[in-house]
């Protein structure tokens, strides 16, 4: 009896049944899934921002470039690019619309 038992149970351990083939790739999904939802979903959020920002600079503005440099729009032009005022001396300098990296705030200054 315990032989036929320990066939049995041999047997049924020995041949696992065919499994889904969609299910070899749920975690391949679900890994993509959250890459999507943490990564990208928010790059496209900030780059919409970003693309928002720009498009509304006016003259006036004060601006942070990447390089670091705070100046005030003073002029605009057709071709993209513009025309900073950078403080102590009111230099003027000529920057692409793409090197604004953001608006500056005033906060901290004494």
């Amino acid at each position: 009896m315990n032989v036929l038992l320990t066939l049995f149970l041999f047997d049924a351990t020995a041949a696992p049944s065919a499994s889904n083939p969609l299910v070899g790739f749920l975690p391949i999904l679900l890994i993509f899934g959250i890459f999507y939802f943490l990564l990208f979903l928010p790059m496209q959020r900030q780059r919409k921002n970003t693309q928002k920002m720009l498009a509304s600079l006016q003259t006036g503005s004060v601006v942070v470039t990447s390089g670091g440099i705070v100046g005030t729009i003073v002029a605009i032009d057709a071709d993209d690019t513009l025309t900073l005022r950078v403080k102590p001396d009111n230099v003027k300098i000529q920057v692409a619309r793409s090197a604004v990296s953001s608006l500056f705030s005033g906060e901290g200054k004494k």
